[in-house]
């Protein structure tokens, strides 16, 4: 939760409506969506890294290796306090883990059986619903609805190669990124900095160690894994999910959602410049339509409500 400076004396309805408007937190607004696209990039092109480890270590040994090391990182960067907190606490920190868990083991499941594009797009679902259950304008709908047309387009060329295993992994990460993007604004409120995060990839880590060396055996230990895993694990675990649980500070829980409609546009993009994925005339068509939707829900957002 952020500190807000002591005043002297109370504020008016009036004062408080224009401080609503204020630059400073027109300035805030700005910043989030800022992190929120510096984390997607940060964990697209991660993500783009990682699949040259998918041979040696395996889907679940990835997404172990990542968070373990995430782990460790956050823990001796933050070094968060285990006083002063309650039981309610510890169960949103908690199920904070879970969610980071279970987001990436299904996703990373998903995309080892389906195409990437038709895993981000079903994935992409489970913050688009979030958006539209958490929305308070009409028009928060539309531009959700334009978001999904978009993202739907985006992985068109995949459906045909859909298996059932492959769509229940993908529903039940986006299931579980819906889960996410509320616990990491809850977890934010009730931990100071990233303290939470930091003790969340701890939980999602211990959850995961004992698959990975499951899946991935000794293979884990190998040095070349490791140093790639690590910096897979910075650039798509520790920064991302650090830029996200400061914006979501600055954000409200619906344009943060849509916002990250943005995921399948980036992945797009770094495949091809990072793996030489070419982008076909309706893909290209289908980017424009999820940044169309996120700039007019930011736009929207930043309205005054009246």
């Amino acid at each position: 939760m952020t500190d807000s400076p002591a005043t002297s004396a109370p504020v008016s309805t009036a004062s408080a409506s224009k401080a609503a408007g204020s630059p400073a937190r027109q300035s805030a607004g700005a910043a989030g969506v800022g992190l929120v696209l510096a984390g997607i990039f940060s964990q697209q092109f991660g993500a783009a890294a990682a699949t040259s480890l998918f041979p040696q270590l395996g889907a679940t040994g990835v997404v172990s290796l990542r968070l373990t090391v995430s782990a460790l990182v956050l823990l001796v960067v933050c070094r968060p306090s285990m006083r002063g907190y309650g039981r309610s606490d510890w169960t949103v920190v908690i199920g904070f883990g879970v969610a980071l868990a279970g987001m990436n083991l299904l996703f990373y499941q998903a995309i080892a059986r389906i195409p990437l594009g038709a895993a981000v797009t079903l994935e992409v679902l489970g913050p688009l619903v979030l958006s539209v259950v958490s929305a308070r304008r009409a028009s928060s709908w539309l531009w959700a609805l334009l978001a999904l047309t978009g993202v739907g387009l985006l992985g068109r060329s995949g459906f045909h190669s859909l298996n059932v295993s492959g769509v229940a992994f993908a529903l039940g990460a986006a299931t579980f990124w819906a889960a996410y993007i509320l616990l990491s604004a809850r977890t934010g409120d009730r931990f100071p900095k990233i303290d939470g995060l930091a003790l969340a990839m701890t939980a999602g880590a211990m959850l995961s160690l004992p698959l990975g060396i499951a899946d991935a055996g000794h293979a884990m230990l190998d040095p070349a894994a490791l140093g790639l895993g690590a910096a897979v694990a910075l650039l798509s675990s520790v920064l991302p999910y650090t830029a996200e649980m400061t914006s979501l500070r600055r954000l409200t829980p619906a344009v943060f959602a849509v916002l990250m409609s943005l995921t399948p546009a980036v992945a797009a993009l770094a495949g091809y410049l990072a793996l030489g994925q070419r982008l076909a005339p309706l893909q290209v068509l289908a980017i424009i339509l999820v940044v169309a939707a996120s700039a007019g829900a930011v736009r929207t957002s930043a309205a005054p409500i009246k």
